[in-house]
C-alpha cells in the first residue's frame, strides 16, 4: 500500500530541517577551520583535500546514481563553506588593495598624451574628445596594437580602445592586448554609432561594386549590405575606409563610416543610416599602464583561466552571487598554449574598496589560474 502523500511530505520536511541544522553546524566548523588557517598562514582552498573528501563521501552512498548525487551536493556545500570562510577572514593581507591605488581623479592636464587607432573622423577620435576634451595632446596610430604599445612604453599616458558594440558584440583581440601589454582600464566612454554609406560626390549607388569599412562597421550594416552584390573589404578603421575612397577617386567604391568622416574627407552621404539597431553604441575603454582607480569607480574588470571541467565556471561565478555582486558581462577565449582551457574576462558592478568585492575576488583569485584585475573605473551604464 502506497503511503499517503501528506505523510511523506511531513517526513521530508523533518529530514530537511535536520539537514539545515547540520549544515549550519558544518558552517560553524568551517569558520573554526578558517580561523586556524588564517593564524597559520594556510590557504583556504585545498584542492587535493576536497577531492579526497568527495571520493570518500561518494563511496559511502549506495549505488552509482546516489554516489554522483552526493558528490555533486557536497561540491556545492564545500563551495559555500569556502565562500563563508573568505568572507569571515576578509582581505587581511590586503592583497586586493595592494594591486591598485585609489586616487581622487586621473591626472589629466594639457600636457597629457592620449592616443587612438585610425585617422581623424574615426569613432575612437570622438571617444577621445568626449572623455578628455579638446585640450589634451592627442595622436593617432595605425592599429590597436600600436595604441597598446605606446601606452605600455610610456610614449602616451592614455590609450582609447573600442571593446564592445551593442550590436556586434566584443571587439576581437582587445582583451589580449590589455594582458600582453599589462595595461589597466581606468575609464570608459560610450559613443553613439551611426554608420553612413559614403562615396565620391556625384556617385550613384548603382555604380558601387566595393565597400570598405572596419569589420564591426560591416557587421553593423549587415542588413543593408546583404541586399547588395558588393565586395566587402575589411580595413583597420572606418575613417581610414573613408580616406581610401577619397584618395582612390573611384566612384565604384564606397565606405561605411561616420558623418564626421564624410565632412573631413569631402565625401557624399549616399545613405545616412545603415545601422541594424536603432541604439547602436560602442563602448570604448581608456587604458593606462598605471594601476590606479578613481574613488567613485563603480565597475571592475577581471580575467582568469579555468580548465575545461564540469562545473568549474559555475563554482567561480558563485562567488559573485554569494557576495551580492552583480556581473554585467562575460567573454571567453581559448588559452593559446593549453588545449581545452579558457580565459574568461568578466565585468561586474562595484569598487575595489568594497568589502563584498574584495571577498568575491579573494575567492576567485584562490580558485583560478592567471587571475588579474584588469581595471576599476567609472561607468555610466
Amino acid at each position: 500500500m502506497v503511503q499517503d502523500l501528506s505523510i511523506t511530505r511531513e517526513q521530508i520536511d523533518k529530514v530537511d530541517s535536520q539537514i539545515v541544522e547540520l549544515l549550519e553546524k558544518r558552517l560553524d566548523l568551517a569558520l573554526e577551520v578558517a580561523k586556524y588557517k588564517s593564524e597559520t598562514g594556510k590557504a583556504i582552498y585545498d584542492k587535493e583535500r576536497e577531492q579526497q573528501k568527495l571520493n570518500k563521501l561518494g563511496g559511502l552512498a549506495h549505488g552509482e546514481f546516489n554516489s554522483k548525487s552526493i558528490q555533486e551536493i557536497f561540491t556545492q556545500i564545500m563551495s559555500v563553506s569556502k565562500r563563508y570562510q573568505y568572507r569571515a577572514i576578509g582581505d587581511q593581507d590586503h592583497s586586493i588593495e595592494k594591486m591598485y591605488e585609489q586616487v581622487d581623479k586621473l591626472n589629466i592636464t594639457p600636457e597629457t598624451k592620449a592616443v587612438y587607432a585610425g585617422v581623424p573622423g574615426a569613432f575612437a577620435e570622438g571617444a577621445l574628445a568626449a572623455y578628455f576634451g579638446e585640450d589634451v595632446m592627442s595622436t593617432n596610430v595605425k592599429d590597436f596594437a600600436a595604441v597598446a604599445r605606446m601606452v605600455s612604453e610610456g610614449e602616451a599616458d592614455y590609450g582609447v580602445l573600442p571593446i564592445e558594440n551593442s550590436t556586434a558584440g566584443f571587439v576581437n583581440g582587445i582583451y589580449d592586448l590589455l594582458e600582453r601589454y599589462e595595461l589597466s582600464i581606468v575609464g570608459e566612454q560610450m559613443i553613439q554609432v551611426n554608420q553612413c554609406l559614403l562615396g565620391l560626390p556625384g556617385t550613384d549607388i548603382s555604380d558601387i561594386h566595393t565597400v570598405f569599412s572596419h569589420p564591426q562597421g560591416l557587421m553593423q550594416a549587415k542588413e543593408y549590405l546583404e541586399d547588395k552584390n558588393w565586395k566587402q573589404v575589411s580595413m583597420s578603421n572606418t575613417a581610414l575606409a573613408a580616406k581610401k575612397v577619397k584618395e582612390d577617386g573611384d566612384s565604384s567604391q564606397a565606405a561605411v563610416a561616420s558623418e564626421r568622416a564624410a565632412k573631413i574627407y569631402g565625401l557624399q552621404i549616399l545613405n545616412p543610416k545603415l545601422n541594424v539597431s536603432e541604439d547602436n553604441t560602442t563602448r570604448f575603454v581608456i587604458v593606462s599602464k598605471r594601476k590606479e582607480y578613481v574613488k567613485d569607480a563603480n565597475k571592475v574588470s577581471i580575467s582568469f583561466s579555468l580548465p575545461h571541467a564540469v562545473g568549474s565556471l559555475y563554482n567561480i561565478l558563485g562567488h559573485f552571487i554569494f557576495n551580492n555582486v552583480n556581473m554585467t558581462s562575460i567573454e571567453s577565449v581559448p588559452v593559446s598554449d593549453k588545449q581545452w582551457e579558457y580565459c574568461f574576462f568578466v565585468d561586474f558592478q562595484g569598487n575595489l574598496a568594497d568589502n563584498d568585492v574584495k571577498n568575491a575576488l579573494k575567492g576567485i583569485m584562490a580558485e583560478t589560474e592567471n587571475f588579474q584585475i584588469i581595471g576599476c573605473f567609472y561607468s555610466e551604464r
